[in-house]
């Protein structure tokens, strides 16, 4: 198949990003023009991947009885649909689901990944890569590709369902002008000559046209690809009639929301956005959704209910889109130190996990763009979704400009990660001193104060020497010795930790429903899932029963983590726990560590307020405080 050029001096084989472009690309934007620059460098990097894959493949089955296919046909037939359409080729080979097959198999041949799929199954994609060519090419053809429970995939064109009882198995395809036909061993699927409509056995790729006029764009709802969720393969998820109209409403509300706000943006999220694979609804206000840098242009994503939610979401992971695409170009990170005995990583203020250094600055790039969405959106939101839009604003702002402040100079910053980060912390700087209402801002920054708190609860270890000089301390009755910063902590990522954004999750509810229809006090969380009684309560405003919800469990003995974070909340409102309050929204794992040693050496259980009292108050015996 045709590549670049193999000529050093041939400047036309290498790819480059306008200085245009690429200033718009590290401050958050880029518009179409550098959208198409991306995507013609992938191009060339998938024609690259595709070809070493091809070369490792042939070599290793060569000789081989093995495979109930042929590679080798399929490079042919690749080729010859190449000469005669190569803009069909091009269209197979740049769906998002080509990308993960190509970088999961090329993992699998160099032993870096593990799966239980036949290698010949895995290799064999290929095959239905080249049918699915040469079917939207329409000529003449004949290859045998390979069947997963009963399904033949033909990626960007459709999918056949053949009857079998083996999980792989193989069918024979052969197509021209006029029609495919599709034979098993157990049955046929023949398909005319209009392949956009469905048929018995037969289910081509859906797609939705999202904008108007010249401007409007088809892109792919992907239900059928093996490599659609960036794993794979996995099989079909067919959307009901309802269930497509009900994505379609949905995305162009979103798309006309951008469009309205946005121009630019959506200019640029035209040319680089080719597939969505719907997943079901989740919890409300918490939206699933996904991409992957070696699938430039997919988006995995939950339906919403909300318009504006939808058009964040996939502000959010075309941002990762666009990050990822310029990575394969130019490093942002520096890769650690092979001696280092554990990654460095950080807190991500929109994550339950801690993350490593590149993973969090495209957590950042993502989230500086839905800082901008609601920056703009709040202007034009209407009713009660006013509210909200300046309250996740608020949110936004502020956890990503922590986010930079705490990597922006970090040492492993290649010179265009530090462009990146500096360019970004620019703009976000701008926006600190925007005015948002006086509840609204109140609420976001309880959200993030209580994400910060039980990440700390849940993932920082204080240094155990530090530990055991305080509590002996607490048993001689003497003041709190000086303790360590919080930097000094080390991360030992918690694998319980869920559900930690269940503050802003509530704090959205209660915008959406201040009539009070939302949750209450009396019973369970409604559906939000690791919300209990004390965060029903902290929502509603009532710290008193918060505080003695509290109590109760640790007087039980085992309260659960976060209960330290949630104290801090709960005594807020209290002028003579002002300082137990701020510790505990600083430094919760030090109360955690401290309580959880007096009670597993000494069968001591302290009142947390005093003991949070003490470890603020550094000095005073803890006799004072009784």
């Amino acid at each position: 198949m045709r590549s670049m050029s193999s000529t050093p001096d041939d400047r036309s084989a290498w790819h480059t990003i306008s200085a245009k472009g690429l200033d718009g690309l590290l401050q958050g934007r880029g518009d179409g023009a550098v959208i198409d620059e991306l995507l013609g460098a992938e191009h060339s990097r998938r024609l690259l991947l595709l070809r070493a894959l091809y070369d490792r493949s042939v070599g290793l089955s060569s000789g081989s009885d093995d495979s109930p296919l042929s590679l080798s046909d399929a490079w042919e037939l690749l080729e010859r649909v190449q000469a005669q359409s190569p803009e069909v080729v091009e269209a197979v080979l740049m769906a998002p689901g080509t990308g993960t097959w190509l970088s999961c198999s090329l993992r699998i041949l160099q032993k870096t990944l593990d799966s239980e799929v036949p290698a010949w199954a895995t290799l064999g994609h290929l095959a239905s890569l080249a049918a699915a060519s040469a079917a939207a090419a329409r000529i003449e053809f004949t290859l045998t590709v390979p069947v997963n429970q009963g399904t033949v995939s033909l990626p960007s064109l459709g999918y056949a369902v053949l009857p079998t009882d083996e999980d792989w198995t193989t069918a024979r395809v052969t197509g021209d002008q006029q029609s495919i036909r599709i034979t098993g061993s157990g049955g046929e699927v023949v398909v005319c000559s209009d392949r956009a409509r469905p048929m018995p056995g037969w289910q081509p790729t859906r797609r939705v046209m999202l904008g108007q006029g010249a401007a409007a764009r088809p892109v792919a709802l992907e239900e059928h690809d093996p490599y659609r969720s960036f794993s794979g393969p996995s099989a079909p998820r067919a959307l009901s009639e309802s269930e497509a109209q009900a994505w379609r409403s949905s995305l162009t509300e979103a798309w006309n929301i951008l469009r309205r706000d946005d121009p630019a943006f959506v200019d640029a999220l035209s040319r680089g956005l080719i597939s969505i694979t719907p997943l079901p609804a989740g919890e409300r206000f918490r939206p699933y959704s996904s991409s992957s840098a070696e699938a430039v242009g997919g988006i995995n994503i939950s339906l919403s209910d909300q318009g504006p939610e939808l058009a964040a979401t996939l502000v959010h992971e075309f941002q990762h889109v666009k990050l990822g695409a310029l990575t394969h170009l130019a490093p942002l990170v520096r890769h650690p130190e092979e001696s280092e005995d554990r990654p460095e990583l950080f807190r991500a203020p929109w994550r339950d996990d801690p993350r490593p250094l590149e993973g969090l600055l495209h957590g950042i790039y993502a989230f500086w763009g839905v800082t901008r969405f609601w920056q703009v959106h709040r202007r034009t939101a209407e009713g009660a979704h006013a509210p909200l839009a300046h309250f996740e604003f608020a949110l936004w702002r502020d956890e990503v400009w922590s986010a930079l402040n705490g990597v922006r100079r970090h040492e492993r910053l290649t010179s265009l990660g530090r462009r990146l980060l500096e360019s970004l912390a620019q703009s976000c700087a701008g926006w600190l001193g925007d005015e948002v209402p006086a509840v609204e801002l109140r609420l976001a920054r309880e959200a993030a104060a209580s994400h910060r708190a039980r990440w700390q609860e849940h993932h920082l270890r204080p240094s155990p020497e530090a530990v055991v000089r305080a509590v002996r301390a607490w048993r001689r009755r003497e003041g709190c010795p000086p303790l360590p910063r919080t930097g000094a902590a080390s991360v030992a990522p918690d694998g319980a930790a869920h559900f930690l954004d269940t503050a802003a999750v509530l704090a959205r509810h209660r915008l959406v429903a201040p009539d009070g229809s939302w949750p209450d006090p009396g019973g369970t969380a409604a559906g939000v899932r690791g919300a209990g009684p004390v965060d029903i309560l902290l929502a509603h405003g009532d710290r008193a029963a918060a505080r003695r919800e509290l109590a109760d469990q640790f007087l039980c003995g085992d309260p659960p983590v976060g209960s330290w974070a949630a104290l801090g909340r709960a005594l807020a409102d209290s002028p003579e726990q002002q300082a137990a309050s701020r510790f505990l929204l600083r430094s919760p794992e030090w109360a955690r560590a401290v309580r959880d040693t007096l009670l597993a050496e000494y069968g001591e259980c302290p009142d947390p307020v005093v003991l949070a009292t003490w470890l603020a108050d550094a000095g005073r015996p803890p006799g004072l405080h009784d």
